[in-house]
């Protein structure tokens, strides 16, 4: 397997060098040497392996870029037909924005918030493309939560496919284990809308809550989640949960019929053009993958990831993947809560795929623009890196606005 993986990393960087010389993989980046870490990554170099909420920063970089190597994960094959993006850099060297009285400059953001890869692209067109910290353009990054904005185009396509009738079924429908308990009135919209109304702890920080003791195996978190309590009513309240995610993944795979992975590859991966592989997390070894988190792939492609998104679910050869509205209520605010969507979050100008430590994946409709980002934040969820990202961001949309 490792022979095999190695010959098409080969064959994948042959290809990348052949094509260099076309617009569409051509890099506007100073691309950084691949990090001599790599080498020494395996489980026993990891002494927190069983939470990688609590890695120290050195960790953090080799294991967010090697996770293959330390978990059980599941292939999602390339395409051979590449989606085009054409080099179009503009100058980025002006770029600042301003925070608490202070201005920092497009490299202080890139410090500060251990951004390991960015790209912007507009119409199709590289706009900028920089790689930090030992990742360059063939890095592949675990996603976190932006893999739950995946799950939930997946489950439009599932939807679409005649496998799931609508959102409005009843997760017991397809997970019959949790009949008799507080998700027995729960419906696969509540979910994507995070508001089941079942009690669940998602703070990152506490060693002792929900979202650090779930079990990783599937049986047992059903069984977990099927001692919870119910503490509001079905869509009422929002409320932050990675667990329920994962029964959205396993929503889809049940309804389906095969794993996420395989119906990723056939409906998105290949068929809209990525140009790198993926990997995707599993609920052990030979498990299903995990709806919540952790789809592994390099930055190009998420950004490929947010172009889909934004042409609503339609391929480069007007393939429509997702039912005709499915972008449309998935970007519409819930009742629960104006700043989220099916598993998507929402703002004035964007809607978004956010991952705990700073992976994102930033959609501008208005503006035809993409901003992806690979990072390896110090805390889970920080207010202070979330701060400057939005400031960084507003910033950089406006740069591009008055480069038209």
């Amino acid at each position: 397997m490792k022979k095999t993986m190695k010959k098409n990393a080969v064959f994948l960087i042959l290809c990348i060098l052949f094509v260099a010389s076309f617009c569409f993989l051509h890099s506007s980046a100073a691309v950084a040497e691949e990090p001599s870490v790599d080498a020494s990554v395996d489980a026993e170099n990891f002494g927190k392996l069983n939470n990688l909420m609590f890695w120290e920063p050195r960790e953090k970089l080799a294991g967010f870029r090697n996770i293959e190597k330390l978990y059980n994960t599941r292939e999602i094959e390339r395409s051979d037909q590449v989606y085009a993006l054409c080099a179009d850099p503009i100058d980025l060297s002006g770029l600042s924005y301003k925070l608490n009285e202070k201005t920092y400059t497009f490299d202080d953001f890139m410090t500060r918030n251990r951004v390991t890869g960015i790209i912007l692209v507009k119409d199709d067109r590289i706009l900028a493309e920089r790689y930090e910290l030992g990742n360059n353009v063939s890095s592949r990054w675990i996603s976190f939560s932006v893999a739950k904005s995946v799950v939930s185009m997946l489950t439009g396509a599932a939807i679409k496919d005649g496998y799931i009738s609508s959102v409005d079924d009843k997760i017991t429908d397809y997970l019959p284990r949790l009949k008799g308990s507080a998700y027995e009135d729960v419906s696969i919209k509540n979910i994507l809308q995070m508001a089941s109304g079942v009690e669940w702890n998602e703070d990152y920080a506490d060693p002792k809550s929900d979202v650090n003791n779930m079990p990783s195996d599937i049986i047992g978190l059903l069984e977990m989640l099927g001692q919870k309590k119910r503490v509001a009513e079905p869509g009422s309240k929002f409320n932050y949960n990675t667990a329920e995610t994962h029964l959205v993944g396993a929503v889809v795979r049940g309804a389906i019929g095969n794993n996420l992975s395989t119906y990723l590859t056939h409906k998105i991966w290949q068929p809209m053009g990525m140009e790198s592989d993926a990997s995707w997390l599993l609920h052990g070894p030979a498990g299903g993958e995990m709806g919540g988190c952790c789809i592994n792939a390099i930055l190009r492609d998420y950004a490929r990831i947010g172009i889909f998104a934004m042409h609503n679910g339609v391929l480069p050869d007007g393939t429509e993947v997702l039912p005709k509205d499915w972008m449309k209520g998935s970007t519409t605010p819930s009742s629960s809560y104006a700043g989220y969507g099916y598993l998507w979050w929402l703002s004035p100008r964007s809607f978004s795929a956010i991952g705990i430590f700073g992976q994102s994946i930033f959609i501008y409709p208005e503006q035809n623009l993409v901003i992806a980002m690979h990072s390896a934040w110090n805390q889970a969820g920080s207010g202070e890196y979330r701060a400057h990202r939005q400031a960084f961001l507003y910033a950089a949309v406006d740069l591009v606005e008055n480069n038209k």
